[in-house]
């Protein structure tokens, strides 16, 4: 964001005006907030269902595999360093500020594209509220996004400890309501009293017959695409009270958490319609399962409950992921050998003008989007898979970091990372899915400064 000729390596302390006074509750917080659980099953399910039918469930179990591999090396670098700029900070003090630069903007780019995504989608489950409590049907989604990112700025400028406990308050009531709804799915389907005479069955954990690496690929890549935040503690590492025993824990609960939730609901999502070839259609084919089940298993009030709570929730993963993005910026902006006013921090220890800007390339983004024509669902998943996409790049960058390989464990994670992000003159290809000897979901991205191997 600002011009930047030469770079220097992070600095260690919040003298800039941060404010320390963050416990491990508000970094876990954060984490899942930025994540937005609820958020993400509202159609990350039906992403996966489209490519493994029944089995989408298998692609959540890889996905976790996955995370859990990359989330154990940020665990292990997060506790020796802390730092405001996240994958920037570690990347950047570890192999190198060029090299930090790069996963820095990268991180960017990834909050912005996931905060532009998840506002166009805040429009597609409000506008299913309204119109369930026949209040009206909105066909320009673009104003209930805008009116949405108006909201979020205005809750972005507030203290973090505050942003953090609000994060977690709105992901707690909406993860309850969708728990309960999962939960009367997996018992009448188990009783036999599904609404459609659906049949409870362990297939949902099988690879369907015919789904080859490419297919199961696809499909992890909306498993991935849904843990997505869930470093953002590390973000919080300037602002934290004892950031490098708090962050790594911070990190851990937020995975397990939500990785638990993830594989409850989107097993009751297939159960729920059915491991039959309509009902698999049907979940294939829906744009709320929210509304289908929440109307087919316990009322349309619930079900209009419950797209108000997926707004919500959406609207915590933006807030989460701009304030993430305007905090990166501050800290590349203040690392720089040149004093820049993108430096600057408000009263209540936010760093404003980078805040500003992330919003204004948020809105310009949704803009350009509606000037597409392209309805929410697709315009959704374009802008949260290119999210997907720069985060992988800005996680790449740390594969090679040394203090990552502190014991044989890490040596693990990293072997891991190596083949999720392997290195040959100068093309990165990036892997969903960080197990050994399994190809899944290939981006290649060519650069002309890959970092170095393991």
């Amino acid at each position: 964001m600002a011009s930047v000729k030469k770079t220097t390596k992070p600095t260690e302390t919040t003298a800039s005006g941060l404010k320390r006074e963050l416990k491990l509750t508000d970094a876990a917080a954060f984490s899942i907030g930025l994540v937005g659980p609820v958020g993400a099953m509202a159609l990350l399910g039906v992403g996966a269902a489209q490519l493994l039918g029944k089995s989408a469930v298998m692609a959540f179990v890889f996905a976790i595999v996955g995370v859990g591999l990359v989330a154990y090396g940020f665990v292990k670098l997060s506790r020796h360093i802390s730092n405001t700029g996240s994958v920037y900070a570690l990347v950047g003090k570890t192999i190198g500020p060029r090299t930090g630069f790069i996963a820095g903007w990268a991180l960017i780019a990834a909050y912005i594209a996931i905060g532009a995504g998840s506002t166009i989608e805040i429009g597609l489950f409000l506008n299913r509220f309204l119109a369930l409590i026949h209040i009206g049907n909105f066909h320009e989604w673009i104003w209930i996004a805008i009116g949405a990112l108006i909201i979020i700025g205005v809750l972005s400028v507030r203290e973090i400890k505050l942003i953090a406990r609000v994060l977690l308050w709105i992901e707690i009531a909406g993860a309850v309501l969708v728990a309960i709804l999962s939960i009367v799915i997996l018992i009448r389907v188990g009783i036999g009293a599904a609404p459609g005479a659906q049949k409870f069955s362990l297939s949902i954990f099988t690879i369907p017959p015919g789904a080859n690496i490419s297919t199961i690929a696809g499909a992890a890549v909306f498993g991935f695409l849904a843990f997505a935040g869930f470093e953002g503690a590390i973000v919080l590492g300037g602002e934290s009270v004892n950031p490098r025993r708090d962050i790594p824990r911070a990190l851990m609960v937020a995975v397990s958490l939500v990785g638990v939730f993830f594989l409850l609901v989107v097993a009751a999502q297939s159960l729920g319609y059915g491991i039959s070839g309509s009902g698999v259609k049907a979940f294939q084919g829906t744009s709320s399962p929210y509304d289908d089940l929440g109307s087919a298993y316990i009322g349309p009030l619930y079900a209009a409950l419950l797209n108000l709570m997926a707004s919500i929730s959406l609207l915590a993963i933006t807030v989460g992921t701009i304030s993430g993005a305007a905090r990166v910026a501050y800290a590349l902006a203040r690392d720089s050998t040149i004093k820049s006013p993108l430096t600057r921090i408000n009263k209540r220890g936010t760093p404003i003008v980078t805040l500003a800007i992330v919003l204004v390339v948020v809105l310009v983004s949704m803009i350009a989007q509606r000037l597409t024509s392209v309805d929410e669902k697709d315009s959704t998943f374009y802008w949260l898979t290119i999210g997907t996409i720069a985060l992988l790049v800005a996680y790449g960058q740390s594969e090679s970091s040394p203090l990552a390989g502190c014991d044989s464990g890490t040596r693990l994670a990293l072997r891991a990372l190596h083949d999720l992000f392997e290195h040959r003159r100068g093309r990165v290809t990036i892997r969903v899915l960080p197990v050994h000897h399994l190809r899944v979901a290939e981006y290649r991205i060519h650069s002309r400064h890959a970092a170095r191997s393991c």
